[in-house]
C-alpha cells in the first residue's frame, strides 16, 4: 500500500507490564520480580523517559489452573491494579496509567470512584481497559459467579460503561468554589446527583468525587469479535488488537474505523494499538538468532505440553515434547482441563485445529514443541534498532495500526534498549514526539475531551 503524499502519522506507543507467562521469560537471569513495586517503577519510568503514551497493566481475577492445579508457567499473582497505578502516579509525571478492570464482577459506583480518584491523583492520566469475564470458573471468586450467559456480557458492559459515565458526568466542573469570605463551598447543591435504572443496575444517590482533570478516564477495549469491534467503535478511545501484520492489520483497521461514522465519530477519535513483542540485536542476523533463543525459552518442553493439553483437553504428560504430535484426537466438550483460559475459546473446533496442526507439523517436519512455538507466536519486531524502527513506522504509515503496545520478554528491564536505541530513530524520522506536548493522556492520544452523553 503506497503512503506517498500522505502526511506522516505520529506513532503511539504503550508499554505493557506482563504477568509471569509464556511471553515473559521469568527464569531469565535478568528477570526480576513481578510483584515488588520496584519492577513496576522501572518499566514505567523507562516508558516515560522514552515519551510513551501510556503504561498498561493487565489483570487476572483468578489463578489459572490446568488439571486442577495452579499453572506455574503462567500468572501466579499480581498486586491490585488500582493500588499499583496510584503508587505509580506519584513517581511519574506525564505517562498515562491504564488498568484492566472487569465489568462483569464489579459495580459502576465503585469503579467510577476509583478511576476518578486515580485521574485526580495522576493529574489526568487515568485509563480504563474495559473487559468482560466469560466463564463461571473466574466467577467462583465472586458472589455473582457465572451468573451471566456469555452472550450477555457485552450487554452488561455497555450498561456498566454508560452508568459509570453518568457518574463521572454528575459533576460538570466548577461546582467547588470554596469561597472563604462567603462560606460557600459548593456552587450547585445538586452536584454529584445521579439516578440510573436498567436491567443491570438500579442505583441513585450522590457521586462523591468531583470532576477529574480528564472528565472521564480514557476508555480502552480489546474485543475482536464483531460485537467487540462495534462496542469499541461506539464507546472506546483506543482498541487493542492482535492483528499486527500488514494485511491483517489493514483489514482490522479499516473495519473498526469504518464503524465510527454511524456514532458521529471521526477516524482520529479511536486509536488502534496491536500488541507486539520485539527482539533487538546489533544486526538483523544477531537479533534473529536471539529471537530463536527467546522463543525456546518462552516455550519450554513443559510449556509445550501444557499448550497442547489446552487443545487436546486431555493429559499429555506422557508425550515427548520433542517428538511427534499426539496420535489421539482432542476430547470435545465444555468440561475443559484448562478453565479460565482465553486460548481455549479460540479452539471452537478442536478436531479441525488438531488436523491443521498435524498437517503443518508434517509439512515442516516439526516436533510438538516446535509446532507450539510456531502457532503461539504473536507479532514480533526482530532486527537491529534501525530495522525495528522502520518496520514499526511502515505499518503505522500504511494504516495497519496507529502504534503498538510493546510487550517485553524480560521484566522489568526489557524495554530499556528499545527506549534508548529505537525511539531516537523514530524521533529522527519525525514520527514520534521528543517531548510531551500536553499533560493528560487524552492530550498524548490526541482524542480530545469526552463526548457528551447522548
Amino acid at each position: 500500500m503506497s503512503t506517498e503524499g500522505k502526511p506522516l502519522k505520529q506513532i503511539h506507543l504503550a508499554a505493557h507490564f506482563p504477568g509471569v507467562n509464556n511471553t515473559t521469560v521469568w527464569s531469565d537471569p535478568e528477570a526480576g520480580s513481578h510483584i515488588e513495586f520496584d519492577s513496576f517503577v522501572h518499566l514505567a519510568r523507562t516508558a516515560e523517559r522514552a515519551k510513551f503514551d501510556l503504561f498498561f497493566l493487565a489483570e487476572g481475577l483468578r489463578l489459572r489452573e490446568q488439571n486442577g492445579e495452579i499453572y506455574d508457567l503462567d500468572v501466579v499473582g499480581r498486586p491490585d491494579t488500582f493500588t499499583v497505578l496510584a503508587a505509580l502516579a506519584a513517581v511519574t509525571d506525564r505517562l498515562g496509567l491504564a488498568g484492566t478492570i472487569n465489568s462483569t464482577f464489579n459495580e459502576p459506583y465503585e469503579v467510577a470512584r476509583q478511576f476518578a480518584s486515580l485521574d485526580h491523583l495522576s493529574a489526568g492520566r487515568a485509563a480504563w481497559n474495559v473487559v468482560t469475564s466469560w466463564d463461571a470458573f473466574t466467577g467462583e471468586n465472586f458472589r455473582r459467579g457465572g451468573f451471566l450467559p456469555q452472550d450477555q456480557r457485552y450487554e452488561r458492559a455497555k450498561a456498566f460503561l454508560t452508568t459509570a459515565a453518568e457518574l463521572f458526568d454528575s459533576w460538570h466542573g466548577g461546582e467547588v468554589v470554596a469561597d472563604k469570605e462567603t462560606g460557600v463551598f459548593l456552587a450547585d447543591p445538586r452536584a454529584g446527583a445521579f439516578e440510573h435504572h436498567d436491567a443491570h443496575f438500579d442505583i441513585s444517590g450522590r457521586f462523591n468525587v468531583p470532576r477529574s482533570p480528564q472528565g472521564r478516564p480514557v476508555i480502552l477495549q480489546a474485543g475482536d469479535s464483531d460485537e467487540g469491534r462495534e462496542f469499541a467503535a461506539s464507546t472506546a478511545d483506543a482498541i487493542f488488537s492482535r492483528h499486527g501484520t500488514l494485511e491483517a492489520g489493514q483489514e482490522f483497521y479499516a473495519d473498526v474505523k469504518g464503524r465510527l461514522a454511524k456514532y458521529g465519530r471521526r477516524n482520529e477519535d479511536l486509536v488502534v494499538l496491536p500488541a507486539a513483542t520485539f527482539v533487538l540485536g546489533d544486526t538483523d542476523a544477531e537479533a534473529q538468532e536471539l529471537a530463536d533463543v527467546v522463543r525456546h525459552q518462552q516455550v519450554s518442553g513443559q510449556t509445550a505440553i501444557k499448550f497442547a493439553e489446552q487443545l487436546w483437553n486431555r493429559d499429555l504428560s506422557g508425550y515427548d515434547p520433542d517428538g511427534p504430535l499426539p496420535d489421539v484426537d482432542p476430547v470435545v466438550g465444555e468440561n475443559t482441563i484448562a478453565k479460565g483460559r482465553a486460548s481455549v475459546r479460540m479452539y471452537r473446533d478442536p478436531l479441525a485445529t488438531a488436523k491443521q496442526w498435524r498437517e503443518l507439523a508434517a509439512a515442516k517436519n516439526l516436533s510438538l514443541r516446535e509446532l507450539i512455538i510456531e502457532v503461539t507466536g504473536r507479532q514480533n519486531f526482530i532486527g537491529s534498532p534501525a530495522t525495528v524502527a522502520s518496520s514499526i513506522n511502515e505499518l503505522v504509515q500504511a494504516d495497519a495500526s496507529d502504534g503498538f503496545i510493546l510487550v517485553p520478554h524480560v521484566t522489568p528491564g526489557g524495554l530499556d534498549r528499545f527506549a534508548d536505541e529505537v525511539v531516537p530513530l523514530l524521533q529522527e524520522r519525525g514520527v514520534f514526539r521528543t517531548e510531551y506536548s500536553g499533560t493528560t493522556l487524552r492530550d498524548h492520544l490526541g482524542i480530545g475531551a469526552p463526548r457528551p452523553l447522548s
